[in-house]
Parts: C-alpha cells; sequence; structure tokens
C-alpha cells in the first residue's frame, strides 16, 4: 500500500472486503482500494504495473471489463510471482468525488470494454473452484467451471473428477491464448497440490 500512496501525494490505500472485516481465511484474496485525487485518476491506473512491479514481479494483470472505461473507478486484478494463486490482489481504484457511492459505473453500459481476454478470466474461473472445493463449496465450483468452459466457448461436461476437470479447463484457456500458457500450468500445479482435498463432485 505504500508504494500506491507515494505515488500520488493526497491518496488513500486500504484493506477492503474480508481483509477489512477480520474474516479473511488462507484462500482470500489480497482486496485494497486506492482512492485518488480526480484529476490523478488516469495516471495513477496507467502507472499500476509498474508501482506493483516494482515490489513483486506481476505474472498476469487484467482489468474487469464491467469497469474498462470508466473515468472514476477500475478494478484490475494481479497475480504475483512466488505467491500463492489464492492471493491475487483485487485493487480498486476510485477517484474522490466518487468514493462514497458503492459500484458507481457498474450498470453504465459507457464504462464497459471490450478489451478484455476470456482465456484469463477462465483462468481465475479454475483458481476459484479450486478455493470453493477447499472452502467445502462444490456446487459454487461446478458453476465456476462450467462458466469457465462457456467464456472460452469451449462445450463441455464436467467428467465427475474436479481435478480433471480443473485441468481440462486451464489446458483449453491455454490453448487459445498460449500468452497464458504459464499461468495455466500454476493453475494445474495448484490443483495437483490440493488433489486428496479437491474430493469429486457431489462429495
Amino acid at each position: 500500500m505504500g508504494a500506491l500512496r507515494s505515488h500520488c501525494a493526497g491518496s488513500k490505500a486500504e484493506p477492503r472486503g474480508s481483509l477489512a472485516r477480520g474474516t479473511a481465511d488462507a484462500y482470500s484474496d489480497i482486496d485494497l482500494r486506492w482512492t485518488v485525487p480526480d484529476g490523478r485518476f488516469a495516471d495513477c491506473v496507467a502507472a499500476v504495473p509498474e508501482l506493483l512491479g516494482a515490489v513483486r514481479h506481476v505474472a498476469s494483470l487484467r482489468v474487469d471489463p464491467e469497469l474498462g472505461n470508466s473515468r472514476g473507478r477500475r478494478l484490475l486484478f494481479v497475480d504475483f510471482d512466488g505467491l500463492p494463486l489464492f492471493w491475487r490482489l483485487d485493487l480498486e481504484i476510485v477517484a474522490l468525488s466518487v468514493a462514497d457511492r458503492p459500484g458507481y459505473d457498474q450498470d453504465n453500459p459507457a464504462a464497459r470494454s471490450d478489451d478484455w481476454s476470456r482465456p484469463a478470466s477462465a483462468l481465475a474461473n479454475a483458481v476459484a473452484a479450486v478455493k470453493a472445493l477447499l472452502r467445502g463449496r462444490p456446487e459454487t465450483a461446478r458453476g465456476l467451471l462450467e462458466r469457465g468452459f462457456a467464456r472460452i466457448g469451449v462445450a463441455d461436461t464436467l467428467s465427475g473428477d474436479w481435478f480433471a476437470d480443473i485441468t481440462r479447463l486451464a489446458r483449453a484457456a491455454a490453448a487459445i491464448e498460449p500468452a497464458r500458457g504459464p499461468l495455466a500450468e500454476r493453475v494445474v500445479r495448484l490443483a495437483a497440490d490440493h488433489r486428496p482435498d479437491l474430493g469429486r463432485p457431489g462429495r
């Protein structure tokens, strides 16, 4: 948070979500909110890759397409090398003038962007499915995997083996967008590391 604050005088970086409430578990994302002066909003958004890269190498960064063109609020999803995929940084950047308006621009069609990676989003679903299984929520995991396959246009029926399904989704995403290959292999390793605890659908 210090790197964000130091970049922009008058800004404020703070935890949000489960981290702020004190309810985070070992699988929780790192949720932060960075409130910046209106006149610095675009600059701060553009500076994020360099600012975070100076702290730890960024393996993957994507923008929530629902807010990709918002002039007052963005949501960035960041994976770092050397940290568990569970600990993704979800960084919300908001302009000061709309900081007290939860969900600003969420339903604004003009704020949306078509410039996003469906395979990267599918890989995020695969990670979230592992989390859901480890938290004992198999139906949530099933929905995440089904939506992940749909997002990349792959017709698939879950096999009844969580590890196989997660692996298949990860590799299908990488086949569509080869640049996501390293991230896909990290997803497969994550599922393999937790395979004994994943169980089977319906259990």
